[in-house]
């Protein structure tokens, strides 16, 4: 099988992941993998998932199979394994103007000010989480909340530091562990106007500086930290493909040769380092928790058989992935970053890469999707990557074959698979550490009733199932976050993606209402699937 020629999988990891597969090839191909099947540990036979030619829609056979004792339940991941879902405080918490809070770099969130009134509904949020039967929710603090203009010299905001002593306390009451984000996104607009943001190297001090104060004010109870969520895509989007007004970086607009993405990372991950050194020496021993980061990730496939395209996918996960996880692990930048970005990729000190070799307890793996790598050694032809990776991505490969199904409600392609070689890469390049999947879910931007989400249950069982694949292959993955809990403010989507487990109701007082999937998921994780 041409899909598997890239793996080196055992017959039991090739049957645990026949349902990654069947979603992640041509139909005309699934029929004969089914037919493989029967002879395997699973057995999952053709009259256990359904035959390829009697399929109306790509749900039908994962709906079945995960009803099937083939399916791993919950049970069959460690008991300390965890199992929660996700919002980030910009997202949901509203209140934009209440309690003390700062204005946040993000204008365009004012748009919907209140959003979802989590501020002053978090406890009947709370409420809802614990219905749904999760043992960790992801979360994050805002820092224009704490401290409004971004420093203790500016002070402290003691309503702010109540909120989420009070959300922190409400989810333990309700046994709910809570996973905390030091930075999701946004950050002090006042930072921005005083110092430029993380285009200046002293916002340092004053992350730690912020870090310091969550520590010190909530590490007794949160044994789960965050300190940056996705520093690639933060820095990417907002200053190489100009799609916030903060880029100064004229040259990269008009040539796309560009310097200011690499200092702001540059100094995303200084903060990192810093923060993670100061909670390990400082805190660590006596609260006993752990830090790291998460990033976005996703599979890159050649485009083609060509060796130019077979090496643009592996230069697409240097400038993704090896950006954030070679310092970390390594010391360094990529070499391949290095030798094609030249002087504007900034260097680091011998101190820095020996504080920042090390500096995570764990990587946060946020998966959605993956894509082909063509080769384009034109960078101007570069749209919607790095102009310096010298590759694009693609939905479509050279015979026109796309990764996975295309999902009718999400308008996404659904590729399981990817996840599973996402964690195998990780673990083979990086010497297997700790891994939370800290996002994983699709939208239902195109469905008739959000509520009626069939394809959500799909998508995250599928997910779930190529999780449990790879941990049999032994990759060190110790908890799965569905995103998201709530539906979410998605900044130019506005709440129009409907990512959430609980379906908001702009048109009844905001009124949180399961949907199908969130029943689902509940079933799953209280074992009442009835197999």
């Amino acid at each position: 099988m041409e899909i598997l020629s890239s793996l080196r999988i055992s017959e039991t990891t090739l049957a645990t992941l026949v349902l990654v597969l069947l979603f992640s090839i041509p139909t005309q191909a699934q029929e004969y993998i089914l037919s493989k099947q029967k002879s395997t540990q699973h057995a999952l036979s053709v009259s256990q998932i359904g035959k390829a030619s009697k399929m109306i829609n790509p749900y039908d056979s994962i709906l079945e199979f995960l009803n099937s004792s083939s399916f791993p339940n919950q049970t069959s991941f460690s008991h300390d394994f965890l199992f929660g879902t996700g919002t980030s405080a910009l997202q949901i918490e509203g209140g934009l103007h209440e309690g003390g809070r700062g204005l946040g770099l993000y204008l365009d969130a004012a748009k919907f000010p209140s959003k979802i009134e989590h501020y002053k509904r978090y406890k009947e949020d709370v409420q809802h989480l614990n219905k749904l039967g999760i043992n960790s929710y992801r979360m994050s603090i805002s820092w224009s909340r704490v401290l409004p203009d971004g420093t203790l010299k500016g002070g402290i905001n003691q309503e702010g530091i109540n909120f989420y002593n009070n959300l922190i306390n409400e989810l333990l009451e309700n046994g709910i562990e809570p996973f905390v984000g030091i930075m999701h996104a946004d950050y002090p607009l006042a930072l921005n106007q005083k110092l430029g943001g993380f285009s200046n190297r002293s916002i340092v001090k004053h992350y730690k500086d912020y870090s310091e104060l969550l520590f010190k004010t909530y590490g007794d109870r949160v044994k789960h930290w965050i300190t940056v969520n996705e520093i690639e895509v933060t820095s990417l989007f907002t200053f190489m493909l100009s799609r916030d007004p903060l880029s100064t970086d004229q040259a990269c607009q008009n040539t796309k040769i560009c310097t200011q993405v690499y200092t702001v990372f540059h100094n995303l991950l200084i903060s990192h380092a810093t923060t993670s050194e100061l909670y390990r020496t400082k805190f660590q021993t006596i609260q006993r928790g752990e830090i790291g980061l998460s990033l976005s990730s996703g599979r890159y496939v050649p485009y083609s058989s060509k060796s130019e395209d077979v090496v643009a996918a592996q230069r697409l996960m240097d400038f993704y992935w090896g950006w954030v996880l070679d310092p970390i692990f390594h010391g360094d930048y990529p070499k391949i970053m290095k030798k094609i970005v030249g002087n504007r990729l900034p260097k680091f000190t011998e101190k820095e890469k020996h504080m920042l070799k090390g500096s995570t307890n764990f990587i946060g793996v946020n998966y959605y999707t993956s894509h082909f790598a063509r080769h384009e050694p034109n960078r101007t032809n570069v749209m919607f990557d790095n102009y310096d990776a010298l590759a694009v991505s693609e939905v479509f490969n050279a015979e026109g074959k796309t990764l996975g199904y295309k999902d009718q409600y999400s308008m996404d392609y659904v590729y399981p698979e990817g996840l599973y070689n996402v964690l195998i890469y990780i673990k083979k390049k990086y010497n297997n550490p700790k891994i939370y999947i800290t996002e994983n879910g699709i939208t239902s931007t195109k469905i008739p009733n959000p509520l009626k989400d069939e394809h959500r249950t799909a998508y995250i069982a599928a997910h779930i199932n190529a999780t449990k694949a790879a941990i049999d292959d032994g990759v060190n993955v110790q908890g799965y976050f569905v995103w998201s809990a709530f539906d979410t403010f998605e900044f130019q989507m506005g709440y129009s993606a409907h990512w959430g487990l609980y379906h908001i109701d702009f048109n009844d007082s905001l009124k949180r209402i399961p949907t199908d999937a969130a029943k689902w998921y509940t079933k799953y994780l209280t074992c009442d699937l009835g197999h």
